[in-house]
């Protein structure tokens, strides 16, 4: 007899939540108190891993039967992590230094279920436009980024900012790739194109 297990979304994201929306999977969200303070000597790789299985696992602690979905976030500039802006100053400083730039958004996903716990990133390459200040004040009092890694949304008019994004999932630079999402889900034995029932 098919049972039907829990998702839980460990992430008060807005963003992330709209994206879980499209595999069509009844999920919940969960917000968790992580602190994102990066470990010495940390790459923004590592960061944007250890996080997103952080926060799976708070939330598996609280839930323990069910299939459970942190993700995090990093965007790097080399080794030099860009977390989220949190102001206006912050933002314009980070996207005077990304300015003609390549930046790497590291964006990871940890799923806990029965079947253990499995973590992955996918990079996206962002190279940034050469931007004027009147164009990085304009975008910044439009789309309002304080809340984003690297103060650019890609799937606003912080599309515009880029000349190029290369990456194996589309998705990804949204901060939950759901390609790579879809495979672990199936591997914690929900597979999205079968429903809820596992």
């Amino acid at each position: 007899m098919p049972t039907t297990q829990a998702l839980i979304l460990a992430s008060s994201s807005p963003y992330r939540r709209d994206m879980l929306k499209r595999l069509a999977l009844p999920f919940t969200c969960m917000s968790t108190n992580v602190d994102e303070t990066p470990h010495s000597a940390e790459s923004p790789l590592a960061l944007a891993m250890r996080l997103a299985e952080s926060k799976a696992r708070a939330a598996a602690a609280l839930h323990p039967q069910a299939v459970v979905i942190g993700a995090d976030q990093v965007a790097a500039l080399g080794a030099q992590c860009l977390g989220k802006p949190g102001g206006f100053d912050q933002a314009v400083a980070q996207l005077r230094l990304l300015s003609g730039q390549t930046a790497t958004f590291h964006s990871a996903i940890s799923v806990i279920s029965a079947n253990g716990v499995h973590t992955t990133s996918v990079p996206t390459e962002c190279t940034f436009r050469e931007l004027t200040d009147d164009e990085i004040i304009y975008y910044l009092q439009h789309d309002k980024p304080f809340d984003t890694a690297g103060s650019a949304k890609a799937e606003s008019l912080g599309i515009a900012l880029m000349q190029s994004m290369r990456s194996d999932d589309p998705t990804a630079i949204i901060g939950l790739p759901l390609i790579a999402l879809s495979q672990l889900l199936r591997e914690a034995g929900m597979n999205p194109l079968l429903g809820p029932s596992v």
